[in-house]
Formats: structure tokens, C-alpha cells, sequence
């Protein structure tokens, strides 16, 4: 079993975190099919009945977290499979469980809730990759050079599995003080500059993937640890360190926890360049007017791309007895819900260029261990459809029997800029889209077309965007006659 870590439920210290959801595999058989939702509709169209399709009117997501034991939960799933199409694994990714021994990884319990949320039209985040708790065990006997060896190995073994799988990674977790300083940690006596190689390691390993900086207790601008991440990631950014967004827990105490300047937090964040997520949302007793505030101040940020609730019911809370999520332990929606679905509907804001490619590193990265090379996953061969203004190229993500997620990319192939593009594919027999995100299509079977979402249809000379889907069906067959048009 996991060791419980501590962290803090309220501002004014620690206490103990109760995780829900086992590092063991829970395996299962699902043959449920993805309830149809096309991602990213305009804001003028019909208001969401559920938090995904109000968040993705905008195109934002809205998440969950689960563990491995709430694959056998039925009222857990439906849901899940209803509401949400974001999905975090508890403790399923964290480092003790993915690597018990030195060189030996084990995905068998983030497989199955990746392989559970791909199947059900949904996008996951991996969480985490370096953190000072729940760390392998054999790291505990590391020190200095061999422990900064170890993390890296550690991060290009497991970003190696999942490469080109997910939307987003906590590459580094937790890393401040209260104060705004360091935290003292095992991986802070490295060298202060270990978080800094920690995002370099996990850019090599994954070009595509969005890295993240995740910390809790950084939602008040004034509060000095807020301003000690700030600072670190604006020297980041300022030094080509490929960092791409802040995720900030948003774990809040009823009453008067939301800080009134929380949204200033997230927009200072963002004008560094990077996007913000609310990534373990939970609100003691699920206080509407909290719950409604932070959705609010998140939908008046164009660049905070979406909200995770850590957990779906109450009896899934590691703050259980505090009953602070949306859905109460029979499954009813609380208030909160409604407020927080009001909330996502009334967005004023857009995602911009939610689909650009991540950050780059300006300068080498620690080099790739040879035991950790990464795994190949299309099932057939990748597709490029091109006419004239514009090429398309289809990438298989993940593909299983009966369906897969893919991914296709747009190339301007001019030097002036792509006002608009629409690419056309089709799909093998008996294949149905299930989803799609930054784009909006025509058709889920057969000859279908995507045309640009509002956001992402100005492409710059020779740049790219991309949108990826969701399929099932009898096969997982790459789709054929691809190509891409411009007006």
C-alpha cells in the first residue's frame, strides 16, 4: 500500500491526506460505449445539460480524479462517463506505484484507468511525475547525483509508456514552502536546480504533451507562496524552460477560503505565457457560492483551460466527512452543481490556441536513459492528405480492440497566414466518432469533415494546430482518404 502523504486542507497548516483508490490493478472487461460529445460547440449555441458540455462550449474541459478501485463502481462510472471528460488517476501514476524498483515499471493500474477513460470519449492527465512524497522506495536510500539520476530515469521510463497518450502531465508536484521558499525535500538537496531538469527531461521525452507546475495553496495572489511559484515560473519562461501551465488544487475550506483576488491569481499566471487549470477542486460542505466563484473566476480567464473536482461523490473524497464534492454519496447533484453548470454556461471567455503545440526547450535536455525508449502504438499506417494550402497527417494514439484515439494534425503550408481549414477523412465500416476536441465535425461515420473551432483556425505561415478524437467500433482501423482544404 501507498504511504498517506500530508498536505494541507486549509491555509493555516498540514494535515493528513487521505487518497482514495489503491496502486493495485483493477482490471476490467467494459463494453459501454462512449456517450456521443462533440467538444468545443460556439458560446452562442444551446447551454450544456452536463459539466463537460457546458465547459466545452467554451472549450474547456471539466475533469475528475479516480482511483482504481472506482472501475467496478457502477454509480461511479455513469457518472463519470456522463459528466466528465477529463480524467486524473489518483495514485495510479504517481512515482511508488509506476516504478517499485529501480529500473522496473509497472503501468498495469494507470493503464486501466487510462484505457477506462479513452473508451469513454475522455482526455487524461498524468499526475505526477517528481514529488517529495510517494516516491519509489528504493529512492529513499539515494542521495546527491544518484537520486537526480534516478528522477530522470524515472521520468523518461514513464513518459516513454505514455508518450503521445495524454493532454496534460504534473511534471513536479507540490515543490513550495508555505513561505515562498524551497520545500526542503530530497529533491530540493539535489540542487535547486532539480525542478528546472525535471521539465527539460520531460520535454525530450515528450514533445507533445503539456507540462505542468501543480501546487496547492497558491489561489491567493498576495500569499507569499503564490508569489514564489509565480516567480519561478516567470524566470522559466523568461529562460526558455519548457514549462506550459500552472495547476492550482483549489482545495477550499467553506466560508471564506475562495480569495477574492483568486482571479487575478490565475490571469497574473497567465500572462506569463502559460495556461492555468484548477486541477483537485473540493470545497468543504460544497458551498455554492465558493463552488460558483472559483468556476466563475476561471471561465473570465481565457487561458484557464479547465476544472478537475478531486473525485465525483462524497464517498470518494479524501476530505469525505466534509462532504465537499458536487454529487453526494447517492449520487444526487448538490447545489454546487447547478452553480457550477450555470457558471460554465454564462462563460464570457474562449480558450485561445488551446490546440498550439507545447513549449520547446531552448537548450539540451538531459539525454534519454537507453533502457527507457519509447513505445510505438498506431495500428496501421499514419495518414497525410494534402490540397494545396494546407496538409493533414493522422497520428494513431492509442488505439484498442474495438476503437482508438487519434490525433491530426494541420500544416499551413504557405508563409502567409490560414484563415480557416476543414479536413476530410473517413472512417473504417462499422467505426463511429465519439468525441472530438478543437474542432468541430460533420458526421460520425463513414466520410466525415472537421472544420476549425473558433480559436484555432488562424494558423501562421508554415505553423500547425491539431484536434484529436475518439473512436469505436469493430476494429481499430486508421482513417483513410485524408485531406485538408482552406476557404
Amino acid at each position: 500500500m501507498n504511504d498517506i502523504p500530508t498536505r494541507p486542507k486549509r491555509r493555516t497548516g498540514p494535515r493528513a491526506r487521505l487518497l482514495l483508490g489503491g496502486v493495485c490493478a483493477v482490471l476490467i472487461a467494459t463494453s459501454s460505449v462512449a456517450v456521443a460529445t462533440f467538444a468545443h460547440a460556439e458560446l452562442g449555441g444551446s447551454p450544456g445539460t452536463t459539466l463537460k458540455a457546458a465547459a466545452e462550449r467554451s472549450g474547456r474541459y471539466f475533469g475528475a480524479a479516480m482511483g482504481g478501485d472506482r472501475l467496478s463502481d457502477s454509480g461511479f462510472l455513469t457518472i463519470a462517463n456522463r459528466e466528465f471528460d477529463m480524467m486524473t488517476a489518483v495514485n495510479e501514476m504517481k512515482p511508488d506505484a509506476t516504478e517499485p524498483n529501480s529500473g522496473q515499471f509497472d503501468f498495469r493500474a494507470g493503464d486501466a484507468i487510462y484505457n477506462w477513460a479513452v473508451q469513454h470519449g475522455m482526455r487524461v492527465r498524468g499526475h505526477t511525475l517528481a514529488w517529495h512524497a510517494q516516491q519509489p522506495r528504493f529512492w529513499g536510500s539515494l542521495s546527491g547525483s544518484a537520486l537526480r539520476a534516478a528522477m530522470i530515469e524515472h521520468i523518461n521510463g514513464v513518459m516513454a509508456h505514455y508518450q503521445g497518450k495524454l493532454a496534460y502531465w504534473d511534471v513536479v508536484n507540490e515543490a513550495f514552502a508555505e513561505n515562498g521558499s524551497r520545500r526542503s525535500s530530497n529533491l530540493q538537496a539535489t540542487g535547486n536546480d532539480w525542478i528546472e531538469v525535471a521539465f527539460r527531461t520531460a520535454r525530450a521525452a515528450d514533445p507533445g504533451v503539456k507540462l505542468c507546475y501543480n501546487d496547492y495553496n497558491i489561489e491567493s495572489w498576495t500569499y507569499a507562496k503564490t508569489q514564489g511559484v509565480y516567480n519561478m515560473i516567470k524566470d522559466f519562461k523568461a529562460r526558455g524552460v519548457p514549462v506550459d501551465c500552472v495547476g492550482l488544487q483549489t482545495h477550499f475550506t467553506g466560508g471564506s477560503s475562495l480569495p477574492g483576488n483568486f482571479e487575478q491569481t490565475l490571469s497574473s499566471f497567465a500572462a506569463l505565457g502559460v495556461d492555468v487549470a484548477l486541477t483537485e477542486a473540493d470545497v468543504t460542505n460544497a458551498s455554492t457560492s465558493q463552488y460558483q466563484g472559483l468556476t466563475q473566476a476561471c471561465m473570465n480567464v481565457p487561458r484557464c483551460v479547465g476544472i478537475t473536482t478531486w473525485g465525483i461523490r462524497d464517498s470518494d473524497s479524501w476530505r469525505g466527512s466534509e462532504n465537499p464534492l458536487l454529487f453526494d454519496r447517492n449520487s444526487n447533484p448538490k447545489s454546487a452543481y447547478t452553480a457550477v453548470l450555470n457558471a460554465l454556461n454564462a462563460a464570457a471567455t474562449t480558450v485561445p490556441g488551446s490546440s498550439a503545440s507545447p513549449s520547446t526547450s531552448t537548450s539540451a535536455s538531459p539525454s534519454r536513459s537507453a533502457s527507457a525508449s519509447a513505445s510505438t502504438s498506431a495500428s496501421g499506417s499514419p495518414g497525410t492528405g494534402e490540397q494545396g494550402a494546407c496538409t493533414a497527417t493522422f497520428r494513431m494514439v492509442n488505439p484498442w480492440d474495438g476503437g482508438f484515439q487519434g490525433e491530426v494534425t494541420v500544416v499551413n503550408n504557405g508563409s502567409t497566414t490560414l484563415n480557416g481549414w476543414t479536413v476530410r477523412l473517413t472512417l473504417a465500416s462499422g467505426q463511429t466518432l465519439v468525441n472530438l476536441w478543437n474542432g468541430s465535425n460533420t458526421g460520425t461515420s463513414g466520410a466525415i469533415s472537421v472544420r476549425n473551432a473558433s480559436y484555432n483556425g488562424s494558423v501562421g505561415g508554415h505553423g500547425s494546430t491539431s484536434f484529436g478524437f475518439v473512436v469505436n467500433g469493430s476494429s481499430n482501423t486508421a482513417p483513410g482518404s485524408i485531406s485538408c482544404s482552406s476557404p
